[in-house]
């Protein structure tokens, strides 16, 4: 029951770790049911799906873009995202900049960096990361901040897996020091506990929360 197994994980995890609860392919009926449990914050992969979703749950629901960023849609979800937590390169933050202007809003993100050597898993190598951070015309935008980094283990051992969130935790302490950053988003269903254990302070959970997927 998603009753039970979202008490059972607040119990298990610290305080400071805020749970996201990935509903892609789930029904409205099942995230209601999490709503009312009191989750506030649902992840999605994609942005007709998250607008559908928007459109039919309560409007305090906190949306954060988890999935591959297609920039004309970007508009479509500017209004009403909490955090977008896959930015890869500077053209995205551009095109977010000049949206939220519009709406005269700040869009927080965070940079997917690439931990794994699967070719399924995206993301950009850390020099890439750092040329964004120090451009110009990024440091330059009041519309966008960049506020910590996302990161996807691989589907591999233990050993592998400690080792990639070993490296990206080291870069987000170097990166919060310099850039000020306070997001460490990285875990999910089947690694989030060991990703606890290296810091991070977001753990995206779908499958040990909802159970199997749904069809819409």
């Amino acid at each position: 029951m998603i009753k039970n197994r979202f008490f059972s994980i607040k119990k298990l995890i610290p305080k400071n770790v805020k749970i996201l609860a990935v509903s892609k392919s789930q029904d409205i009926y099942s995230i209601k049911k999490l709503y009312k449990l009191g989750q506030r914050d649902f992840g999605e992969n994609y942005i007709q799906e998250i607008i559908k979703k928007y459109k039919n749950l309560p409007k305090d629901i906190r949306w954060h873009m988890i999935g591959r960023i297609q920039n004309n849609k970007l508009k479509y979800i500017i209004p009403f995202i909490y955090l977008i937590h896959s930015v890869q390169n500077l053209k995205q933050i551009q095109i977010i900049n000049k949206i939220a202007l519009k709406y005269n809003k700040i869009i927080n993100c965070l940079l997917q960096i690439k931990i794994s050597s699967e070719k399924s898993k995206s993301g950009i190598t850390d020099q890439e990361a750092y040329k964004i951070l120090e451009n110009k015309i990024y440091q330059s935008m009041n519309n966008v901040k960049i506020i910590g980094l996302m990161g996807i283990a691989s589907f591999q051992e233990l050993s592998k897996i400690q080792k990639e969130f070993s490296y990206l935790h080291s870069l987000y302490n170097e990166y919060k020091k310099k850039y000020k950053h306070y997001i460490l988003s990285m875990g999910m269903s089947r690694d989030y506990h060991i990703a606890i254990k290296y810091g991070s302070n977001i753990i995206r959970l779908g499958t040990f929360l909802f159970g199997k997927k749904s069809n819409l």
